[in-house]
């Protein structure tokens, strides 16, 4: 028998690793494996990300019992599970898809050696990206560090047989038939709660022709809020970017910046934790506790930056926008390192990704490659001009906006800009 480890690719159609597995001819048994080395870190217990995940993993066992097999879903380490498995059956190999993180590639290099040791083989496929590690690079063999020539190549590279789905329905047939031998967990005993933030379907075709004229306009749906299923695989990379060709090249260019990101983190895994460009680890952060957390419950004084934070803190997701203005605001105006507005982005969006949101982030701190330079300090004044013209999305998230009771600006704009310059004029130049 053989296992398929279903991890951030939670579907059955157009699955490399798992097309893979069912091809070899032999039977193929599905595994989930809710992973206590990550849930454990997790301080919300009301964490969406993983009551959606818990869903998916149930719609799969769901798919997988009408097919006549099963999904054991197991709450332990991947260690644990592996060990126990090949305890109790005889496992040829396992297959499963690339994970490019620092955590997972830990992860999966513990898991070959120990499957190693008991001469089980571990094959892993790409699947949640079309271009990945250095399939991309530059003439010299490099990896790029600029989007627009990485871009570039990219689409230079691109045929057919890169976009083409991976037929799994054609070998079912080698699916395990096995009633379920573990009994099903449920959110509870995971450890966490169920909570009221609802999931966007997986819709985005109808966005597509005005995407490049309406996404900068947070308060109309120009957006197709994809990213959490594209984010765990319950759609395929793939069949988004074959559905984007010809009718939106903007927002397949997105799809593109998450790719680059994924590269950027693979060839550079310092920027994890550090700025990806050295000398801006120099900047002396105010860091003022206070302000930060003002910024974090949307009561900073700015509208637009307010209502950033409480559609974040309400709904689990931002407009891209808006990201961008608020990040912008916490690094430049209230000079609190980056990093700091990174991790409550990890802890509150639904669409999480280590690589996007790191990037995002340097971007804004202009500390990342092809960053924003340091001395482009947004205006939340004027992006509310160009970007929320009616107020519409300032008004729904922040109705008392004109009332007295609204907080003065938590500091001035012009003073803070200036502020901003000469903090990191002084870093950079030493």
């Amino acid at each position: 028998m053989n296992i398929f480890w279903f991890r951030r690719d939670l579907r059955l159609e157009d699955n490399a690793g798992l097309y893979h597995a069912l091809k070899s001819g032999e039977k193929v048994q599905c595994i989930f494996i809710f992973d206590k080395v990550i849930l454990n870190q997790l301080e919300d217990k009301d964490d969406a990300r993983v009551e959606f995940i818990f869903d998916q993993t149930q719609r799969l066992k769901s798919e997988l019992q009408n097919l006549g097999s099963d999904l054991w879903i197991y709450h332990s380490t991947p260690n644990e599970v592996f060990n126990s498995i090949s305890k109790d059956y005889t496992i040829k190999a396992v297959y499963t898809n690339h994970d490019y993180e620092p955590y997972a590639k830990k992860r999966d290099l513990e898991i070959f050696e120990l499957l190693d040791k008991k001469s089980i083989a571990f094959y892993t496929y790409k699947d949640q990206v079309i271009f990945e590690k250095d399939e991309i690079l530059k003439d010299d063999g490099k990896p790029y560090t600029i989007f627009t020539p990485y871009k570039n190549k990219w689409y230079k590279k691109l045929t057919e047989y890169y976009l083409k789905s991976y037929p799994t329905e054609k070998y079912f047939q080698h699916l395990n038939s096995s009633e379920n031998k573990i009994k099903n967990i449920s959110l509870e005993e995971l450890g966490f709660e169920h909570n009221v933030i609802s999931i966007p379907p997986i819709e985005y075709k109808s966005i597509l022709k005005e995407y490049h004229h309406n996404r900068d306009i947070p308060s109309i749906k120009g957006t197709s809020k994809i990213s959490i299923h594209l984010r765990f695989g319950t759609v395929s990379t793939r069949e988004l970017a074959r559905n984007a060709q010809g009718k939106s090249e903007v927002w397949l260019n997105e799809l593109i910046w998450r790719e680059f990101y994924f590269m950027i983190l693979w060839h550079f895994p310092h920027a994890e934790k550090k700025s990806f460009k050295p000398a801006y680890d120099k900047i002396v952060w105010r860091n003022n506790e206070d302000e930060f957390a003002r910024w974090c419950e949307g009561k900073t004084g700015y509208p637009i930056v307010d209502a950033g934070m409480r559609e974040l803190n309400s709904t689990g997701f931002m407009h891209n926008r808006v990201r961008m203005i608020v990040a912008s605001f916490l690094i430049k105006h209230l000079l609190i390192d980056w990093r700091w507005g990174e991790a409550y982005f990890a802890r509150k969006l639904l669409d999480f990704e280590l690589s996007s949101n790191n990037g995002g982030w340097q971007w804004a701190s202009s500390s990342g490659c092809d960053a924003a330079p340091y001395f482009r300090i947004f205006n939340p004044y004027e992006q509310t001009k160009r970007f929320d013209p009616e107020l519409k999305y300032i008004r729904k998230w922040v109705p008392e906006f004109q009332e007295l009771n609204y907080p003065a600006p938590i500091v001035d704009h012009k003073f803070a800009r200036e502020r901003c310059l000469l903090v990191y004029k002084n870093a950079l130049s030493n």
